[in-house]
């Protein structure tokens, strides 16, 4: 496994990282690998587009749209009468 060296990162980043590994029981380096690994596996794995769509639009599930009539809008062509 690759070997990566993060330098010049702010205090705050590091107390954050620092804060963010004990609240979940892993040391600062685990906790970098899990935020980097989150961040670009969901990158390379986009959502499918489905659920996209369900989050898109979850806040007017519940409208109410008027539905077009099903009927047919023009005669069909009678191909009979065709020489």
């Amino acid at each position: 496994m690759a070997a990566l060296t993060i330098r010049n990162v702010d205090d705050v980043i590091k107390q954050a990282l620092r804060i963010r590994a004990a609240q979940h029981g892993v040391s600062m380096e685990e906790e970098a690998r899990r935020i980097l690994r989150e961040a670009l596996v969901r990158v390379s794995q986009p959502q499918p587009l489905g659920q996209r769509l369900r989050q898109r639009f979850a806040e007017v599930a519940d409208a109410d749209f008027e539905l077009p009539s099903r009927q047919i809008a023009r005669t069909p062509p009678n191909w009979d009468d065709t020489p």
